[in-house]
């Protein structure tokens, strides 16, 4: 898997020290889509966004699913494996160290899957909106992997149960989770915003 292999956008580091960004859109997003939320929460990081490469009905995503919540979890892992490939690759073209994933609703739940399947791709994630993205997940170690888990209080398509379980499962593999239950919906509001900066702030205060 090449980087070529995904359309994407990269925006080079403006400030030293603020980690890198790998911003995952939700479905019927693109490459372009995190870009704004990538400057606010973390104004000097580099910027890695690709775009998916599944279609469901013209949009596109980053995996495919069977219905609203019940996910191909063969394509989830075949799809994971491509991207981390593609991280790894991005990282030599651009020089970038490990990035942080800022996944929403389906790049969430990709970037998820990314820290159980292969987490040396990835220093730690925000998830916002995130779902368990398989039913039977390997062993993973994620020991003092920093993650950010945002969830809708409101939100019809992810359960709080739901929400609730990702969070466990995580702390349990070992990452530092910081769970928060806003009240929202589905979509994000400003308080994801001022939360991920803030949560970004202190990872990159304790890195240096």
């Amino acid at each position: 898997m090449t980087a070529s292999a995904f359309i994407h956008r990269f925006e080079p580091a403006t400030g030293a020290g603020s980690p890198p960004l790998l911003l995952l859109h939700g479905t019927g997003g693109d490459e372009n889509d995190l870009l704004g939320l990538g400057r606010m929460i973390s104004p000097g990081s580099a910027l890695l966004s690709p775009r998916g490469r599944v279609l469901e009905h013209g949009m596109p995503r980053f995996f495919r699913r069977l219905a609203e919540g019940v996910f191909d979890e063969d394509d989830v892992r075949r799809r994971t494996h491509e991207l981390g490939d593609f991280v790894a690759e991005a990282r030599q073209r651009y020089g970038i160290a490990a990035p942080i994933a800022v996944g929403f609703s389906n790049g969430a739940n990709i970037a998820a899957a990314l820290l159980l399947l292969k987490p040396e791709a990835l220093a730690g994630a925000i998830l916002l909106r995130a779902m368990v993205p398989l039913s039977d997940p390997p062993n993973a170690d994620l020991a003092g992997k920093p993650v950010l888990l945002l969830s809708g209080q409101a939100d019809p398509i992810v359960p709080a149960s739901n929400s609730a379980r990702l969070a466990a499962l995580l702390s349990q593999a070992g990452a530092s989770v910081t769970h928060k239950v806003l009240p929202a919906g589905h979509q994000l509001s400003q308080a994801d915003v001022s939360l991920a900066r803030d949560w970004i702030g202190n990872v990159d205060a304790r890195a240096a």
